[in-house]
Order: C-alpha cells, then structure tokens, then sequence
C-alpha cells in the first residue's frame, strides 16, 4: 500500500478574493472585508496587511488611515462567497476522489494514487482551473499529513518561488527540516496563540522542535491531540480523512441589528428570519430539530443603559424541519423572556436535539404525516434556490425589516439574485 499523500487547497484572502473577481478596480487597492453590521476587518488584502492593520480591526479606527491611503470598505456578502465557494469546491472535486471540505474556502484532497514526480505539476494544473473558471487564486500545500499539508500551504502562500505550489515530499530530509526550523510552533494546526507560551516553557519555539519532542511528554502535558499533532509533522497520519461533513448537533442563526431595537414585533420579526436560516440549513443536512432555544440581549458595552439578557428552550411537539412550525413556538419562547422599556442589539436562534430526517416517527395527530409540510418546504427552497435567497419567506419575518444588519457597503450579489446579475456591454 502507497504512502498517503494528502494536498490542501486554500484560496488566498477569500472575501477580498471574491469581491474583486466581479470588481475588477480593486485589484491592487487595499481592501477590507468588514463583519456584521459593518464593525471590523475580518478579511484583508495583502496591501491593507502590509500597513500593519489586524484582523478585528474596527472600522471606526480605520477610517483616518483608509482615507489616507485610499483603504476600501466591503460588507460582508455571505451569499456570494458561500456560493463561489461551492464553486471552488465542485472544481476540486474533479481533481480527487476524496475530498474533505475543510472549511469555505479550503479542503483536503487525497493525492496518494499520483506518481510522487507529478505532484507539484497536479497542484499547478489545480491552481490554474480555479484561476481561469473562477477568477479566484488558490494555493496548495502537499504533504504525507493533514498537518503538513497544512504547513506546506503555509509556505506557499508567504514564499513566491514555490508558485504557489509547495510539496514538502518532494524535499530531502533536511531541507524540509530547514524550512521547519524556521516556522513559529504557533503555525501549525491547532496550536495557535493559547499553547505557544506553554511549548516554550519547554523549549519548543518552532515547528521542528514540536517535530523532534518526545511524543509521550506531549501527552501528558498537553493531551493525545498533541501527540498526534507530533507524529503528523514526522508523516504518521493520526487524523484521516472524512469525505463526508458530519451533520451538525446545532445550527445556530443569529445577528446584531443594525439599529438599537425596543419593540417585540421587530424582535418577532428578526427572530422569524432567524429560524428560516437554520431551518434551510437543517434541510440541507436533511435532518429535524427537537428543540428550538432563542436568546435576546441588550448591548454588555453601553455602560449609560441598563443591560438585560435571557434566553429559553423549548422543546417541540414533534422533531421537524418546517420553518413555520418552529417560528410559533419561537415566537411562545420570545414572548416569555421579553421585557418592555430595553434598547435589544442582538437576537438569535438555535436548533439542537438534532437527528436525521429519516428516522422521525410523526405522531398520528401531529399533520405531519401527510407530506403537506415537506412539500411546502421543498416548493420554498426550490425557489429561493432558483430566484435567490429569502425570496419567498414567512410573513412573520416583516417587509420592511429596518432594524436590519447594517450594510453600507455592501456590493451585489452578482451569481445569487437575478437583479444583481452582472452585465456586460459589448
């Protein structure tokens, strides 16, 4: 049996990325992606990093600097990226036939059926479909792990004459050492910030003395993760492949509004929407929710106004994916924990006590034996599938809906809505 050989494709600055693919005149500029309600930068160009801005930045401090260099604000478009996401995603899918989709704008590929010479070559070849059918760039990381592949994606993306491209088994011995020695341990997978300081205390700094540690001291300061974590950086895989995305036990679906919110039927409204997002969510997994809990609260840094928080679980009568049966019982649970005379900025949603589809008994006089509610849901998100997201959506959730998440620079949604497609002149 051939060695493992495992490729992680990841594409640079997703959220930019995805912007400047249907607005050329980024390209170059520094650009930030903001958060909700236009807040922070949760997603920069290379040249809004190069003058030293952090992710979580908010926008409010920013401001000075874009205007002196010309910094350009988006807000977030999630409708967008999750769908050139999924773009990206099914061109992967032709290069392997085990894909992990890691997260949404990366995933793990299985080479480990391609001759060791080709490798590089295969990534490159990768690298330029996605460019040419999404206009999106991409890296990939090659190695006998997840987590190496990891780290060789790493170097890909901050070294230029790997072309994007960085296959550490194509490198002896030590020169993959080399390039190990000189990554921080805090690079590699699952490590991060919180346990740096511990590994130093024990003289680990880089990604090679992690590499060199003895694996049963690692356990026992640390845990078997990272354990693993060692014998993936010396090419033992401890962490496999899942071709398939477990279902989620909880889909959460929540915002903060765009403007403080006093009146129950606005939060009403926003929590309507709230449950229509999980609940699409929960029928893509084709699962059903037992248990619906909503959560309210005032903003915890406005120290001039009261603050007030509460949440509740409610069980339902019947396991179900149907949006408008869990809106009412939401709303019951709202209607308990709300209080008069509050400035709310935030409500939301979550479904747990999650289970398949397939394995709901329906009581005998629950209705939802009949199929009228699974045809129902299947017509509503055929068409929101169809003529965009949200199109067709419960009364409950408003029309007006002012008190909505703040987008003051929010671009089209370009390949999600028919009015925003984009047109070209000849």
């Amino acid at each position: 049996m051939s060695p493992q050989v495992i490729a992680l494709v990841d594409c640079n600055n997703f959220y930019v990325s995805c912007e400047r693919v249907f607005n050329p005149k980024l390209a170059n500029r520094p650009v930030v992606v903001l958060s909700n309600n236009d807040g922070c930068a949760v997603a920069r160009s290379n040249e809004v990093k190069a003058l030293g801005v952090k992710m979580g930045t908010p926008w409010f401090k920013l401001k000075e600097l874009a205007r002196q260099q010309g910094i350009v604000a988006c807000s977030s478009n999630y409708a967008l990226y999750a769908d050139m996401s999924n773009r990206v995603m099914s061109i992967l899918a032709q290069f392997s036939p085990c894909q992990e989709v890691y997260s949404i704008d990366e995933c793990f590929l299985d080479f480990s059926g391609i001759p060791k010479n080709n490798l590089a070559l295969y990534g490159a070849e990768i690298k330029e479909r996605v460019r040419q059918w999404t206009g999106l760039p991409v890296c990939v990381g090659i190695g006998a792990s997840k987590t190496l592949a990891k780290l060789a994606n790493h170097i890909a993306k901050k070294h230029l004459q790997f072309g994007g491209v960085c296959d550490l088994g194509a490198m002896t011995a030590g020169e993959r050492d080399q390039w190990l020695s000189e990554l921080g341990v805090g690079e590699v997978w699952g490590v991060g910030g919180r346990l740096t300081p511990k590994l130093a205390e024990l003289g680990i700094r880089s990604v090679l003395d992690l590499k060199r540690a003895a694996p049963a001291l690692l356990r026992s300061r640390f845990s078997v993760m990272m354990e693993k974590t060692n014998r993936e950086l010396n090419g033992i895989v401890c962490i496999e492949m899942e071709e398939i995305t477990p279902p989620r036990k909880q889909i959460v679906s929540s915002r903060s509004f765009g403007v403080p919110v006093s009146d129950l039927q606005s939060i009403e409204e926003s929590v309507a929407l709230y449950v229509r997002r999980a609940t699409e969510k929960l029928r893509h997994q084709k699962s059903c929710a037992g248990a619906v809990q909503v959560v309210i609260r005032t903003s915890p840094f406005n120290p001039a106004v009261p603050y007030y928080g509460n949440s509740i679980t409610l069980s339902l009568p019947t396991p179900t994916d149907d949006t408008s049966q869990i809106i009412k019982v939401a709303l019951c649970g709202l209607a308990r924990i709300y209080r008069a005379g509050f400035q709310y900025q935030k409500a939301g949603v979550m479904l747990s006590e999650i289970m398949p589809a397939s394995a709901i008994q329906p009581e005998l006089f629950s209705g939802q034996g009949d199929g009228r509610s699974k045809v129902l849901m299947d017509v509503m998100d055929g068409l929101n599938r169809k003529l965009g997201r949200g199109t067709v959506h419960s009364a409950r959730e408003g029309f007006t809906q002012p008190w909505k998440m703040k987008q003051e620079h929010k671009s089209p949604c370009y390949t999600t809505r028919w009015d925003e497609l984009p047109e070209a002149v000849a």
